[in-house]
């Protein structure tokens, strides 16, 4: 029945109307590119989807600048009805804090150019995803199926163009079957997702017990009890790449996330698999310049996402308090101190060795089990800077092996064997807030926005363009038309201009010098 629906259906398209301001379709809308910024990206099908239909995306083009990924799920409201105000920059949250529509992100991993993700819905509501024709990952739940539902797709962060292919039908998925399919558990990856993963936060608790049901039993050695679970269970000896003798008097600051356990020594930080969301832990003083620290992660094996996040700040844990740790990092990079947030490590394995190290020039590089990966950020090494960690999803511990200081002339400028400061293998995805207190060197985006900053601390002068202005560097949405008094830089548009003249100790993004007034430009 399904194939004979599918010999007559028209392949879906994207529709030509209802879509956000930077989409842009090619003739036969069958592709759809976002042309500038991070959002504004939201589009639809033109047609309603069967259940069980597979809507097929090749994701054509991908770009590592930004941080988050292409978001989609489906909508009980017909796109032919909408207006175009009425699509919002972002599908997560402003789409799917209203009645009827079901997003969530796709996982940065799998944002890779040429993949094909496929998503459908069955007749249980139940939402599936896969790519590249593997094995089905359990998506979301809840899907309103006794009506037509358009498919919801956000061209959004790194994801740059998509193309729709043609349709077939999945497999309907057995009992036999959905236990072995993996389940997507991603926490929210920005601010901009935070509401999203509350709308779903419930249904979501009953998938992961319904799968946690199903696969338990299946997990050697492992009780489906999880009071008998060892939260700190042994571990195999240390890998190479580590030195043979390492300084331990760095250890987790008493300061922790609610759902974290320590050790008696404070060397490793454990979390409750089951119910863990707030898990920041933080070194108990700043890491010295040259210095690399040695950790070593652990998880249960479990089918679930979510890993670990890596972060620099100037803040000293001893001033926080634990109620006022969020579960999600990036909701920091709204205080007043320096913080930088990156959460785009690969898949680890348990027992794999982490290693990072703060270099003179502000870089900071990493390595996995003695392997240097090349640089993660650059940080303004003028301040004490303490090091902090969120575990979350399939890493359920930390542990602090020790600390080596590196003299000064076995410290590289560039970090890497290769002295490039592009080594780094894994995708740029971090955030980064503005300091009250930071030097000159100190990098600047907006707290909410996902832009990671570039490899350089020093922001070179924005080129001049014949046509366009160019995009605000705060907002990253409108155009510049606003000069800054005194230094002359043109990097912001009016709004933003007002409300950063605002703010106290306001400063250029660009040079960082105090900003006296801001003056719109007109053109004629």
């Amino acid at each position: 029945e399904r194939r004979s629906v599918l010999a007559i259906t028209e392949p879906p398209r994207f529709h030509s109307q209802a879509k956000g301001k930077n989409v842009r379709l090619d003739a036969h809308s069958r592709k759809a590119t976002r042309r500038n910024s991070f959002c504004n990206g939201v589009t639809f099908t033109n047609r309603p989807i069967h259940l069980y239909e597979k809507v097929r995306l090749k994701l054509v083009a991908v770009h590592h600048g930004w941080s988050g990924a292409l978001r989609f799920g489906f909508t009980i409201h017909d796109p032919s009805q909408m207006s175009s105000e009425e699509i919002p920059k972002y599908a997560c949250p402003d789409l799917v804090t209203r009645p009827g529509y079901w997003a969530k992100a796709l996982p940065e991993r799998f944002a890779v150019r040429d993949n094909i993700l496929a998503f459908w819905v069955d007749r249980h509501g139940r939402v599936f995803y896969s790519i590249n024709d593997e094995e089905p990952i359990l998506f979301h739940c809840g899907i309103k199926v006794s009506g037509p539902l358009w498919a919801l797709i956000d061209v959004y962060g790194i994801t740059h163009e998509v193309q729709i292919l043609d349709s077939m039908f999945a497999e309907t998925m057995t009992t036999a079957r959905l236990s072995t399919a993996r389940l997507s558990t991603c926490l929210p990856q920005s601010n901009h997702d935070s509401a999203n993963f509350n709308n779903n936060e419930l249904e979501n608790n009953q998938v992961v017990a319904k799968i946690a049901n199903l696969n338990l039993s299946r997990v050697p050695g492992l009780a489906t009890d999880n009071h008998i679970i060892p939260c700190c269970p042994n571990r195999r000896q240390h890998g190479q790449g580590v030195p043979a003798f390492l300084d331990t008097d760095l250890r987790f600051h008493p300061t922790r996330g609610p759902d974290i356990t320590f050790s008696q020594d404070r060397m490793v930080a454990c979390t409750n698999w089951q119910e863990s969301t707030r898990t920041l832990v933080f070194s108990d003083r700043p890491l010295h310049i040259g210095e690399s620290l040695f950790v070593e992660v652990g998880h249960l094996g479990l089918p679930y996402y979510g890993a670990l996040s890596f972060g620099i700040t100037s803040c000293d844990p001893s001033t926080l308090r634990t109620n006022e740790l969020p579960a999600d990092p990036d909701f920091l990079l709204d205080r007043k101190e320096y913080w930088v947030v990156y959460r785009a490590f690969p898949v680890l394995s348990s027992g794999d060795i982490l290693s990072f190290m703060v270099l003179p020039n502000g870089e900071v590089h990493h390595g996995v089990n003695g392997a240097s990966r090349g640089m993660l950020m650059c940080v303004d090494t003028s301040q004490s800077l303490w090091v902090f960690f969120t575990i979350h999803g399939v890493i359920n511990q930390l542990k602090i092996l020790g600390t080596v200081q590196s003299s000064p002339g076995t410290v590289s400028p560039s970090g890497s064997p290769g002295g490039s400061q592009y080594d780094s293998d894994s995708d740029m995805a971090f955030s980064v807030n503005r300091s009250s207190s930071a030097s000159e060197s100190s990098l600047v985006t907006a707290p909410s926005s996902p832009l990671s900053p570039p490899i350089s601390p020093v922001f070179p002068p924005p080129e001049p363009s014949s046509s366009k202005n160019g995009e605000c560097t705060v907002c990253f949405d409108s155009e510049v038309d606003t000069v800054i008094y005194t230094c002359g830089h043109m990097c912001l548009c009016n709004t933003c201009g007002l409300k950063l003249k605002k703010q106290l100790n306001a400063c250029c993004p660009i040079c960082r010098r105090v900003i006296k007034d801001v003056i719109k430009i007109y053109r004629p």
